[in-house]
């Protein structure tokens, strides 16, 4: 039986980990021995975001998350931030830091799609969009790389979207219909910029990788953009594949694009339960998948 990967004494910052992909990743890497801070902007009740224009509030909390750490053993440290308002984003860091007591590990996963036509897209929505999915994950990694290379070491992880992969010809329907096309445009960019980022980092020995979802993971925030007949994947196999990226030298493992079922399917990675206490079954990426999608993260 493979042994799960342990992770003690290291400090973990995921964003956006009031709910869905974020707080399985937080669990994940508690459930390693992770001491985590988890933080977005519902700490003790949910907080509105915008869609289609509108303000939608979606269930879940960092206390929640927190309670569910907690529940099975592990350590977490709630941290209330807008990353859309910068003074909150650029302090979020060392606000972890000295919560903490240090920063090992980085996780941007923070944010809220909020599709639409370009042609029809408001200024606040495309500002807010690339808030979200590639400012917040630069900056904060900006933040990080000091406490990092002071350390000696270090891992950064963005989470992705199969989105970046390269429109399919002819084109879907969905896709005619429009909708991600900016959101889609900053993921591809979070794939060059992990893959750059790494390489700049490769020689103080911090590790920079990115994983997303092989299809689409069913989760409170993004539910109303999936269509309900539609096959999602289960979160613990995203949640597995992060927690390979935070513990091996930078020079083994860096600059990937690794996604959730085609990573563990290609590497024999063993995917447990977000306590670790469950083995997964080993499951072959879907054929709906995309084709561009990179088998190992190569």
């Amino acid at each position: 039986m493979a042994t799960p990967p342990r992770i003690d004494g290291r400090v973990a910052l995921v964003t956006g980990a009031s709910r869905g992909i974020g707080r399985a990743i937080a669990q994940r890497l508690a459930s390693a021995g992770a001491t985590v801070v988890v933080t977005a902007r519902s700490v003790d009740k949910e907080a509105a975001g915008k869609r289609f224009q509108q303000e939608q509030i979606v269930a879940g909390t960092l206390n929640e998350t927190i309670a569910l750490i907690e529940g099975a053993g592990g350590k977490a440290i709630a941290i209330g931030a807008d990353l859309e308002k910068a003074e909150e984003r650029d302090s979020l860091v060392q606000r972890a830091i000295d919560a903490a007591g240090g920063l090992d590990i980085l996780v941007n996963n923070a944010g809220f799609a909020d599709y639409s036509p370009v042609d029809g897209m408001s200024r606040d929505t495309f500002e807010r969009t690339i808030d979200h999915y590639f400012r917040a994950p630069v900056f904060l990694s900006q933040a990080a790389i000091p406490h990092m290379k002071a350390k000696g070491a270090g891992w950064i992880v963005n989470i992705g979207s199969v989105t970046s992969m390269p429109v399919l010809r002819p084109f879907p329907d969905y896709q005619r219909r429009g909708g991600d096309a900016i959101y889609a445009s900053m993921k591809a960019a979070l794939n060059r910029f992990t893959q750059g980022f790494a390489a700049e980092m490769l020689d103080n020995n911090i590790a920079v990788n990115l994983v997303g979802p092989s299809t689409a993971i069913r989760t409170p925030g993004a539910s109303d953009l999936i269509p309900a007949a539609y096959s999602t994947e289960d979160v613990e196999y995203l949640a597995e594949t992060v927690l390979a990226m935070c513990h091996l030298p930078a020079a083994e493992r860096t600059g990937l694009l690794a996604f959730s079922m085609h990573y563990p399917w290609t590497t024999g990675l063993q995917v447990w339960s977000l306590d670790g206490k469950t083995r997964f079954p080993r499951r072959e990426p879907p054929e709906r998948s995309h084709p561009a999608i990179p088998a190992s993260g190569l």
